[in-house]
């Protein structure tokens, strides 16, 4: 086969090309590559061709999406002023960003923290435990995570009588319709169902350390403290900053199920992020060009965020991802 290549290539020069060489090597890894490149090209790339609905006015005809989106009235900017100018627009940002922060501030470091303490545990019936118990809430569906929250939190719920039994108050307080509290109640409920599944690539990363290097450290009279703080977490900080970058890129999709299912009337005011606002624009109120836009706004700002940390990051002489 390798023959038949190389006599190939002196007939067609183009074949003598190292990448071309490269990739005829490597040809059955590409081959693996076929199905990811299918999927990202039908479900991420070609979807983006309706982001042409942001800049037109569209107004949907029953058996003819692309005559209706092609034929719509062009209106450029217009959707997006008026986004921007809205009493909504403001209100929607703080709440995004806001939760997001927070999210990421809790949500990031527990994963962490949860890997450091498994890698530690020396019982391994307790270690597998805890594993499993704390990679549950991630398989579970938001529907009845929310509905889990939503009893916890109730007024005659295991939280108020825990705080009443403890003397911290005296009646049951409704945490669902104190606005000011959802950011944090949508914080720890993410952290919740996230850090088990999160933890799971920090324990492949500390599986990879060399464990020569603690055995080193240990002769050197280095407890388990010095050991995680001077050789695991130092090992541990490029899966971190690339997973700090993804995150950062994902600060705008604080995600639709969660705020959607915890959020009412009452608290609307904090919990309305920019997911929820363009489906009760887009899908409720039937102004899919409008929504079209906000979501299209909310991407070019994770797009942004991301080519932003990654460049500080390289700047820094840290990991980067391009």
């Amino acid at each position: 086969m390798e023959v038949e290549m190389d006599r190939s290539s002196k007939k067609i020069p183009f074949l003598k090309h190292p990448t071309i060489k490269k990739m005829v090597r490597q040809r059955y890894f590409y081959l693996l590559l076929i199905p990811g490149v299918v999927w990202a090209a039908l479900f991420a790339y070609a979807p983006m061709v309706g982001l042409y609905m942001a800049f037109v006015d569209y107004q949907p005809t029953l058996g003819d999406f692309w005559g209706s989106l092609f034929k719509a009235d062009f209106v450029g900017l217009q959707w997006f002023q008026y986004f921007f100018s809205g009493q909504d627009f403001w209100i929607v940002m703080r709440n995004t960003l806001v939760s997001s922060v927070l999210t990421l501030s809790i949500g990031f470091i527990l994963p962490i923290i949860i890997a450091i303490m498994l890698n530690e545990a020396r019982i391994t019936w307790f270690k597998r435990t805890v594993q499993t118990a704390s990679y549950l809430p991630f398989f579970i569906s938001w529907v009845v995570a929310a509905s889990i929250v939503i009893t916890l939190l109730s007024a005659e719920g295991p939280v108020n009588q825990l705080l009443m039994k403890i003397g911290i108050i005296e009646q049951g307080i409704l945490f669902m319709q104190e606005g000011k509290m959802f950011w944090i109640i949508i914080a720890l409920s993410n952290a919740w169902k996230d850090m088990g599944y999160n933890s799971i690539m920090y324990m492949a990363a500390i599986a990879a350390i060399p464990t020569e290097l603690f055995e080193a450290a240990k002769v050197d009279g280095a407890n388990r403290l010095k050991q995680i703080w001077h050789i695991l977490l130092p090992m541990l900080r490029p899966t971190i900053i690339i997973l700090l970058i993804l995150n950062i890129g994902n600060l705008m999709n604080t995600g639709f199920d969660q705020y959607f299912l915890l959020g009412n009337s009452l608290n609307r005011s904090y919990s309305d992020v920019i997911d929820t606002y363009a489906f009760r624009y887009g899908i409720q109120n039937g102004m899919f060009s409008y929504a079209a836009a906000v979501s299209m706004f909310k991407s070019v700002i994770a797009f942004i965020l991301v080519i932003t940390v990654n460049q500080i990051s390289k700047k820094m002489g840290q990991t980067h991802l391009f």
